[in-house]
This record gives structure tokens, C-alpha cells and sequence, in this order.
């Protein structure tokens, strides 16, 4: 098992999960990459949808200006 603290963790199949609701999830892939943020769609395995997005700022909102605008333009506003 590899646990990344960005990612999912990997872990070398086969594997079978038993969810929170008593479900079994099983998958007989060398490797199985098991989500750890839960937004993936395929939960309980990684869709990479920790990398599309962002964690929200302090006030729940994500900064729009320091999501979209370039580098310099902050720079330039102090």
C-alpha cells in the first residue's frame, strides 16, 4: 500500500472494500487507486477528481481574482 497525502492511496489488487452501508466494492486490477477526498464519482475508487479542483479559502469561498487573474496583476496592486 502507498499513502500520498495529495492523491488516493495505491494499493496492490486484488482488492475488496466494504463501504460505510455495508456494500462490497472489489477490483481485481494489479494496482487499485482508492479515493481518499471522496469526490470521486466512482467512490470508492480515484477518478482523479482531486485534482480538478480547489480547497475553498477560510470563508468558503474561492478567492476569484487570485484563481484567474496572472501573477503580475497582484503584484502591480500593492
Amino acid at each position: 500500500m502507498t499513502v500520498d497525502g495529495n492523491g488516493p492511496i495505491l494499493i496492490e489488487g486484488p482488492v475488496e472494500i466494504v463501504q460505510e452501508d455495508g456494500t462490497t466494492a472489489t477490483s481485481d486490477r494489479f494496482v487499485v487507486a482508492v479515493c481518499t477526498c471522496r469526490r470521486s464519482r466512482m467512490y470508492p475508487w480515484c477518478d482523479t477528481s482531486h485534482r480538478r479542483r480547489t480547497k475553498p479559502s477560510e470563508s468558503g469561498h474561492r478567492d476569484q481574482r487570485s484563481a484567474n487573474a496572472p501573477k503580475e496583476a497582484h503584484d502591480s496592486d500593492n
